[in-house]
């Protein structure tokens, strides 16, 4: 029993697990500021779920906001950990649910409409709660609500989760437009279209990576020139055209977003028929096999391309 409390102390994470932590409190936290200071004075939601139905039993009974999601979510938590991975699941849901929940209510004698304008309060309260929400996740927790049961029924009966949630939330979301009118349905999804963005950039950052495929008939010469000028690394395999059934070969990259032009340019001098597909990524390890040179002007047969 000593040797594997002494293992478990060794090989625990603490510098990560506290990161963890500290990226759920401050998630929440930016939770608490986007429903006190932009969407409960406008009775928006962002989408349906707990928070839509609290404000429309807060409007009803006047019950606080808070309390009522603590209350709803005391029952999906018991689910989750029944469905959903037990006390790994349990420990930081809960934490974030308590802070979240209580700390809306708590703080909300402080924190004050920022603005009476509704597309504002849309906004922001989109941007700012879609921000802590991907904190949050980043954290390796959750917020509790709805999604416990979406991504149960999701498990259980293989239905696409986009379209569980349009069940789960759908529902409150007609709440919404019967209890505030159906102008605060339209911008509690303004704010939920936001929201979504905002979570997907704070859990996986800007899109500065740019991922590049090229299809060539002269695979060397442009591995080699990307090499030299941009110092990048390449992958290659043989490919097949399915029209022409004819042999090319399919080369892999990544470059910043600022070099872009550089290897479209390097890639139609050395093959002036490649076919170049560039997309978008967030993050890449490695690829980078030298370093970079200066950078050097393009030839005359590049400059011709950009």
């Amino acid at each position: 029993m000593k040797f594997r409390i002494t293992t478990f102390l060794t090989d625990f994470n603490w510098r990560a697990e506290a990161k963890n932590w500290l990226l759920i409190t401050v998630g929440a936290f930016l939770l608490i500021i986007s429903i006190d200071a932009f969407l409960a004075p406008s009775n928006i939601s962002p989408g349906g779920g707990v928070t839509g139905l609290s404000l429309i039993i807060n409007h009803t009974t006047g019950w606080p906001i808070g309390r009522v999601m603590l209350v709803l979510n005391i029952p999906l938590l018991i689910i989750g950990f029944r469905y959903l991975g037990r006390f790994h699941f349990l420990v930081r849901t809960l934490y974030t649910v308590l802070i979240y929940n209580l700390g809306v209510d708590f703080f909300g004698q402080w924190i004050t409409a920022v603005s009476d304008d509704l597309i504002l309060n849309a906004l922001f309260g989109g941007i700012i709660g879609g921000f802590g929400t991907g904190l949050i996740y980043r954290g390796r927790s959750t917020t509790a609500g709805f999604g416990i049961i979406s991504r149960i029924v999701q498990l259980k009966t293989g239905m696409p989760i986009s379209q569980v949630y349009i069940l789960t939330d759908g529902a409150v979301l007609i709440g919404l437009g019967l209890t505030f009118g159906w102008a605060a349905t339209l911008y509690s999804l303004i704010a939920l279209f936001v929201w979504g963005l905002a979570a997907d950039y704070a859990l996986e950052g800007p899109s500065v990576v740019r991922t590049a495929f090229i299809v060539t008939d002269k695979p060397q010469e442009i591995a080699d020139t990307l090499f030299d000028r941009l110092g990048v690394g390449i992958t290659g395999w043989q490919a097949q055209g399915m029209y022409t059934n004819a042999p090319h070969t399919t080369l892999f990259c990544t470059v910043n977003r600022s070099e872009v032009n550089s290897l479209r340019a390097v890639v139609l001098a050395a093959d002036p028929t490649a076919f170049i597909v560039i997309g978008q990524g967030h993050q890449s390890n490695g690829g980078i096999v030298q370093v970079k040179k200066m950078a050097a002007p393009p030839t005359e047969k590049e400059a011709q391309t950009i």
